[in-house]
């Protein structure tokens, strides 16, 4: 799926200012955050969405990349939401809790740190190489990779616990942060830090499941089907969302599946169009002739005319590469090389050597054109 443009996910210009950016970011931030809005898959991808788009913006080096290649710097794209920004594995909530941190506490009213209040656990990100041939990029394609991944433990539902049940962190008080309070020459300053206890869970479990040794989750292997656009290069990258490892009372992470290239024997890409090289025999070139090129979908004809120097290039229309996400297709364009024998027949050189003599004043007529003393030969 399209990425919409960053700028119009905050609703600011272009030119806006960095306050502009972060005011903006405030407002949206505090509409979708999931708190706000339990149970709402919706809220919570434009919380993220709106979280990404300031991670770039705000950021006045990543910021002035985006504005120079928009959603594809360096020649990277992703295909299902994320982009190569290094927001890579970025944690929204902790963009957030920077953010809005200096109000003493957080924005719903609750002291930071305090009871009810718990930073939501994600898992890690899996990333995977996908290796495509050109055909395969050419027209699109559907692969089926398997992945090791961590999945909720279904002995015990995910809780980690043989009963199931789980208790408040004593530590934290079921926060999941520790609030460490100090005294400088500045004044108070409050720091927070992850529970060492619960490791920011704010559960802890006391009845350990045998099966996940209380973690919560278990290695598994899965399959997937990976849709791929036709069109694709090497370093663009699609995103299955909460497929990546889980964690245990958290959101799993995504796999990221990035698309490589594998060179082709016959065929050199560039952009959307294809280039090969056809070699032909030196009478075919002189005389003309018609003959079977290969193309990313089959053989094809191709009509050699009289008198084709070595070197020429024929373009054939609407042979190349699907555009990507836009219709249309690119050319392929067909480069035709002489076959210089090494060894030839008595005839043969009998033949050249007349050629030859034609061509430098001997019993032939100079005046002819080159190719056309060689059509008369071999005609």
């Amino acid at each position: 799926m399209s990425k919409r443009d960053y700028y119009e996910v905050l609703g600011v210009s272009r030119n806006a200012s960095e306050e502009e950016i972060k005011k903006a970011y405030r407002g949206l931030a505090m509409k979708y955050h999931p708190d706000r809005n339990p149970n709402d898959h919706d809220a919570e991808e434009k919380f993220k969405e709106v979280g990404e788009a300031y991670a770039v913006l705000a950021d006045p080096n990543k910021r002035a990349r985006y504005d120079r290649f928009g959603h594809q710097p360096m020649g990277t794209q992703d295909f299902g939401g994320g982009f190569g920004f290094g927001t890579e594995g970025f944690d929204p909530f902790e963009l957030f809790r920077s953010v809005f941190s200096g109000f003493g506490g957080d924005i719903f009213g609750r002291p930071t740190g305090g009871r009810g209040h718990r930073r939501v656990r994600r898992g890690t990100d899996l990333q995977l190489e996908l290796k495509l041939t050109l055909e395969e990029i050419a027209e699109g394609c559907t692969k089926k990779i398997k992945v090791h991944v961590l999945k909720p433990c279904d002995d015990c539902s995910g809780s980690g616990s043989r009963s199931g049940k789980t208790e408040t962190c004593p530590q934290c008080h079921g926060s999941g942060e520790v609030q460490h309070i100090t005294d400088s020459f500045f004044g108070r300053v409050v720091n927070l830090t992850t529970c060492n206890v619960c490791h920011g869970e704010g559960r802890i479990v006391r009845d350990r499941c045998g099966t996940c040794d209380g973690e919560g989750v278990v290695r598994r292997e899965k399959t997937f089907d990976v849709k791929v656009p036709a069109g694709v290069s090497s370093g663009n990258y699609t995103r299955l969302k909460g497929e990546g490892n889980a964690v245990r009372n958290g959101q799993p992470g995504d796999i990221i599946v990035v698309f490589k290239e594998l060179p082709h024997k016959l065929f050199t890409r560039h952009d959307d169009d294809v280039l090969c090289e056809v070699e032909i025999g030196y009478p075919k070139a002189v005389l003309g002739s018609s003959i079977e090129v290969p193309t990313l979908n089959g053989m094809v004809r191709l009509t050699i005319p009289p008198g084709t120097p070595p070197g020429k290039f024929f373009r054939l229309r609407d042979k190349g590469i699907r555009h990507l996400e836009s219709r249309g297709r690119g050319d392929q364009l067909v480069r035709v090389t002489i076959h210089v024998p090494e060894k030839i027949t008595t005839r043969e050189k009998r033949l050249l050597e007349e050629l030859e003599n034609m061509s430098h004043g001997g019993s032939g007529d100079s005046s002819k054109p080159f190719f056309k003393k060689v059509k008369d030969i071999f005609s």
